[in-house]
């Protein structure tokens, strides 16, 4: 049927080849440059604000679920080094509609995830900027869900990024390799001196809203699971190491150190900056906070510190941009190729970089972060990710049963526990996101279904 029809793996022609330039250790940071970001420096607020001290606990079942996910990944990234990432899984083992779905789900995902962080950006770089006295009109920092025009700094800082990312790969990976190293300095100066301060009375009541999901004013989700599907945001990075696959120098090897190394280390630090955080003052006073770290560090009466993590927030935050703005449009030029999009914007620079489909996705993402506000740009973004997780642990338990001899350079660990606890986990955090955002994710998919039919199908037949 050819609804269900696979894609074969093949060379790409002159003209659509990426130059291989990364070896693992980019990769690492890459990860950990997507990973350990908003999630800590913007939003443990507005996790704290739903969950109160028990968001240490949403941070663990996020970092679980996410874990389980990342192994399967590494298996598919090693078997299928090419890019795309859960799109080019779905495509060659699941069939051409759940691949459209899939690859569907990844647009709102990595649009939403570059405009939640440019907009968690502005609100660190607009404080940041009030500390040396300029201070930037509501009206140019704040979308109009927030009472302004526009976020200005959000629109520039995406201009910024996809500037460096068409000037060429290399350079925006050591680039990125040096503000991530900023990035856990930055997190180790918050914790050194915020830990002092940990008093165990801030943790409670550790969970005022319980262990699940409840619905509060507005339709938000308290609790711990609530607050997990929205921090989930925070771990998903390893993503966009599986976009890099065709840049990858041994993909076979680099892309499972890459994705697993990285999900290992950010794991640690978010439980360490977490406990600090919730532990040094009441959720209460940082709850929702755009900047909260830095606000945790003033309430501390640690002005200058908080200005310098502000500072360094504004600075390192831009390598999650980078990392996601970078796959989405690798994602973009691997549904190109297939005929998905105009065939013209799968071409490459003589860098080896897609120009084209970075500069529409740039200018994409930038409506998206200049307008829309950050609680509900990050829980859809989050709803893209849960579909391609469980997509991507399909893919590992149907191969495993239709070609067990295939050659696997990683190989899940229990992989037919890890990728059942990856799909029921991600089916579950769905359940737990607001019901307006469950609503625009089967909005946006029925949508794209539309456009498949009336438009992308015929031209993936002819792309063939």
């Amino acid at each position: 049927m050819s609804l269900f029809r696979r894609k074969t793996i093949v060379a790409q022609p002159p003209g659509q080849q990426l130059a291989r330039t990364l070896g693992w250790p980019h990769l690492v940071a890459l990860g950990v440059g997507a990973i350990v970001g908003t999630g800590i420096l913007t939003l443990i607020g507005v996790g704290a604000d739903r969950a109160g001290p028990a968001v240490i606990v949403s941070f663990v079942v996020a970092g679980a679920i996410c874990a389980c996910a990342a192994l399967c990944y590494a298996e598919m990234a090693t078997m299928i080094p090419a890019s795309g990432s859960a799109y080019t899984y779905s495509y060659a083992v699941l069939g051409e509609v759940i691949a459209w779905v899939v690859g569907w789900s990844l647009i709102l995902e990595y649009s939403l995830v570059v405009s939640t962080v440019a907009v968690g950006w502005s609100g660190y770089a607009v404080g940041f900027l009030k500390g040396l006295g300029i201070v930037v009109p509501a009206a140019l920092a704040n979308g109009p869900g927030l009472g302004g025009a526009i976020n200005l700094p959000a629109v520039a800082i995406i201009a910024v990024v996809a500037g460096l990312l068409m000037l060429g790969t290399r350079e925006s990976a050591r680039i990125n390799t040096a503000l991530v190293v900023l990035k856990i300095v930055t997190l180790a100066l918050f914790v050194g001196v915020a830990l002092p301060h940990f008093d165990v009375a801030n943790l409670h009541p550790f969970t005022p809203y319980g262990y699940g999901s409840p619905t509060g004013e507005g339709g938000v989700k308290y609790g711990v699971m609530g607050a997990a599907a929205i921090i989930f945001f925070a771990f998903y990075g390893f993503d966009a190491i599986s976009t890099a696959a065709e840049e990858a120098k041994n993909p076979e090897r680099d892309l499972a150190i890459g994705i697993v190394g990285s999900m290992l280390a950010c794991t640690a630090i978010y439980m360490i900056v977490a406990a600090t955080a919730v532990g040094a003052v009441s959720y209460t006073r940082f709850g929702d906070s755009p900047e909260p770290l830095a606000l945790i560090l003033r309430e501390l009466n640690r002005d200058g510190v908080a200005t310098i993590v502000a500072a360094a927030a504004a600075i390192a935050l831009p390598t999650v941009l980078l990392a996601f703005l970078y796959g989405q449009s690798r994602i973009f030029l691997v549904m190109a190729r297939d005929g998905f999009l105009p065939a013209s914007l799968a071409k490459v620079s003589k860098r080896g970089t897609p120009v084209r489909i970075t500069l529409m996705t740039a200018v994409f993402v930038a409506i998206i972060a200049g307008l829309a506000p950050l609680d509900v740009i990050a829980s859809l973004a989050n709803a893209g990710t849960l579909c391609a997780f469980v997509a991507v642990a399909a893919c590992v338990l149907v191969l495993r049963r239709r070609d067990p001899a295939a050659r696997r350079p990683f190989r899940t660990p229990l992989a037919w526990v890890v990728a059942p606890l990856a799909i029921a986990g991600c089916l579950y955090l769905f359940t737990s996101l607001q019901v307006v955002t469950q609503v625009a994710f089967v909005g946006w998919n029925a949508f794209g279904l539309l456009v498949y039919f009336l438009y992308a199908r015929s031209r993936a037949e002819v792309a063939r």
